[in-house]
């Protein structure tokens, strides 16, 4: 995502085509850790503008063994990636996260991979009281991040600006392409924010992951994270930082988030 949009988004010009594709497909459940740590709203780079933004997660308590043999163990690991986008349309902007990295204590240094992004939106949402967007999201996986080497992510995007207070929820279904509609992995988000002023907003945001359709985890599987988050919007550059809390014992206890963006051109 970039500085000049806020955290979700969705477009009336997605094409069905992106969507049988990335439903028929059946994903796996979510193993591996998440680089970005973030609910969609509607804004997006403007048309023909480059946009940079760094995504920086620390986990400063988290699950001490490795969500599947050979992964990044996420206690004590610092989860990173750079987040490139160019507004191609005004309701359309490409992305590609290049790279995707980590430290942790096991495995050291690590690239994990990049992925691409085409998120299409409802044009100027921030002047609208109701938006809407959806993004996909193409994976291209190294072993210690996920076991399969290509997954994607579909990600609804649906809110209201209602001055002050912005609602937005981001339905996200997950796919490695195995298994049928069945085993699509239903992972949530959600930001319920109040601005203070044009610059600063402080929110909640609640990060969960229930499982594939077919049958959902137990109570005690799921992931859930709650999270006290804050928004700062500058000339130059526009910061996101937060902390989450786990909720359940197969959620990372505390993990610490640091984006920073800005336009390139």
């Amino acid at each position: 995502m970039n500085s000049t949009r806020k955290y979700v988004q969705r477009a009336p010009h997605a094409r069905s085509w992106w969507i049988a594709l990335a439903l028929t497909a059946a994903p796996m459940a979510a193993l591996a850790q998440t680089d970005e740590i973030q609910v969609y709203d509607g804004a997006i780079a403007e048309r023909g503008k480059f946009n940079l933004m760094l995504h920086n997660n620390f986990t400063a308590k988290g699950l001490k063994e490795p969500a599947f043999p050979g992964a990044v163990e996420s206690n004590h690991a610092l989860v990173g990636v750079a987040e490139w986008a160019y507004g191609v349309t005004d309701w359309f902007e490409q992305g590609l996260y290049l790279p995707l990295y980590s430290f942790s204590q096991k495995e050291g240094a690590s690239y994990n991979g990049f992925k691409l992004r085409w998120l299409f939106v409802r044009p100027h949402a921030d002047d609208h009281t109701f938006f809407y967007g959806v993004n996909f999201e193409f994976s291209v996986n190294r072993p210690q991040w996920d076991p399969r080497h290509y997954t994607s992510e579909v990600r609804p995007i649906v809110g209201w600006h209602l001055k002050p207070i912005d609602v937005i929820f981001n339905p996200i279904m997950d796919t490695s392409y195995t298994g049928g509609f069945k085993s699509l992995d239903f992972a949530p988000s959600m930001r319920v924010a109040y601005n203070f002023s044009p610059k600063w907003a402080g929110a909640i945001e609640e990060y969960a992951d229930y499982g594939e359709l077919r049958q959902f985890y137990s109570g005690r599987e799921q992931s859930h994270q709650i999270w006290a988050v804050a928004n700062h919007s500058g000339k130059v550059i526009d910061i996101e930082t937060g902390i989450g809390f786990g909720l359940t014992s197969s959620s990372d206890r505390v993990t610490l988030k640091f984006m920073i963006s800005r336009d390139l051109n």
